[in-house]
């Protein structure tokens, strides 16, 4: 990924040309002088194959399209661990365990923005030991040390619980990240977990979440799992954007149609929320402006290194779409209404125990303080039944009456019916 070569990359250029700063107002921290106009991205991919999701790309191309106007070029790094070769070279530093490829040939970059940050991580650890300038998307209690963009993963997930139970939902299940990326610690999939079961304590509601893996099988796994062991489950909260098709996949296969029968919402990129039926009623992750963010600080951090860190936290609202409806609850999921027993003595009955009724019609006997009991219908013993002649013998004739004026009225007839 190549920036604009012959600018100073401590300043963006005005009206798209290079500037005339100084370089010494920008550098890493062992001098101006050996500045590489390179910045690093240490970003270790979270796919399943172990490549790079749809979403990473996007905060790649992010980082390499922000720090283009400084005059930098951006080399990454897949490193996810504080002794990793690449990021050991990228630092101008021996690999752990003797590798010397590190070596000869100095620093390779000025700064260094660190992503995927776990609660407790080695690659920041090195990083503030060694006093090296860096910045991070996302955060953990040692890059507060240095400057670093981050969404709310907490607050986003708890507004999104708190979007489906105004709908009406109390059953809500969370698809969380993979159990990898869950049990290394990544801040994005704590936060949003501590998010979710912190806004279902208050509710009142029992929390369920899942870890899945990031790809269309593990949505469709997921989904069968929430709701075999809970099949009156009506929505669920993801934070794992790979996986969302296979989750729709997933419903449709158990007859689950989306919003009627179940709702979905979730913390995605529109990318990811606008490519499902229906579009996906999401937080967005601005991955352009937290990239944008980010070089920001970094180029902050090497202009003043002495400067205080700068922490930017965003909070995106949920955008509305078409994945969520009222709660409609599953078929038996419900309790059955209980109504109250009546004691209905017919003995007492408003009106004449003898009330017969026509064959085949019941008739309803009660009290005025009871409930109607519907009791068979009482026959008639035929001798009492009259006859009835069928059809009806035709009207004798009528003749016209004259009316008082002189004239036949309307309403007589003179033929046969």
């Amino acid at each position: 990924m190549t920036g604009r070569p012959g600018g100073d990359p401590t300043t963006p250029p005005a009206g798209g040309g290079p500037t005339d700063r100084g370089p010494a107002d920008g550098g890493p921290a062992d001098g101006g002088d050996h500045r590489t106009h390179t910045l690093g991205l240490l970003y270790p991919p979270s796919g399943r194959a172990r490549d790079y999701t749809t979403m990473q790309l996007a905060f790649v191309g992010g980082v390499a399209e922000a720090a283009a106007p400084y005059g930098y070029d951006v080399l990454l790094s897949p490193a996810d661990t504080g002794d990793d070769p690449s990021f050991r070279r990228m630092l101008g530093q021996r690999a752990v365990g003797g590798d010397r490829r590190g070596d000869g040939g100095g620093r390779r970059v000025d700064g260094v923005i660190v992503m995927e940050i776990r609660r407790e991580d080695g690659r920041v650890e090195h990083l503030v030991e060694q006093g090296f300038p860096f910045v991070a998307i996302g955060r953990n209690h040692r890059a507060d040390e240095a400057g670093w963009v981050d969404l709310d993963f907490a607050g986003l997930a708890s507004g999104c619980v708190r979007h489906l139970a105004d709908l009406g939902h109390h059953r809500i299940a969370f698809v969380n990240r993979s159990e990898e990326l869950f049990n290394s610690g990544y801040g994005f999939a704590r936060l949003g977990h501590e998010g979710y079961v912190t806004a279902m304590a208050d509710l009142g509601h029992e929390p369920r979440a899942y870890l899945c893996g990031e790809d269309l099988a593990s949505g469709e796994e997921v989904v069968a799992r929430i709701l075999a062991e809970d099949p009156a489950t009506t929505s669920l909260v993801t934070m794992n954007e790979a996986a969302l098709e296979g989750v729709y996949r997933g419903l449709t296969r158990h007859g689950r149609a989306v919003p009627r029968d179940f709702s979905v919402v979730g913390v995605a990129a529109s990318p990811w929320a606008e490519q499902v039926t229906p579009q996906l009623t999401a937080a967005e992750i601005p991955a352009k402006e937290m990239s944008r963010v980010a070089v920001e600080l970094m180029v902050e951090r090497l202009r003043s290194p002495g400067s205080t860190p700068r922490h930017v936290l965003l909070k995106p609202l949920i955008t509305l779409r078409s994945s969520t409806g009222r709660c409609r609850p599953v078929p038996g999921s419900e309790p059955e209404p209980e109504f109250p027993d009546f004691d209905v003595d017919f003995r007492y009955a408003d009106f004449d125990a003898s009330f017969r009724t026509s064959p085949g019609r019941g008739a309803c006997r009660t009290r005025s303080t009871a409930a109607a009991s519907c009791v068979p219908p009482a026959r008639e013993p035929l001798s009492s039944v009259s006859a009835v002649p069928w059809p009806p013998a035709a009207p004798t004739s009528r003749a016209r009456r004259p009316s008082a004026g002189g004239t036949t009225s309307p309403w007589t007839t003179s033929s046969p019916v």
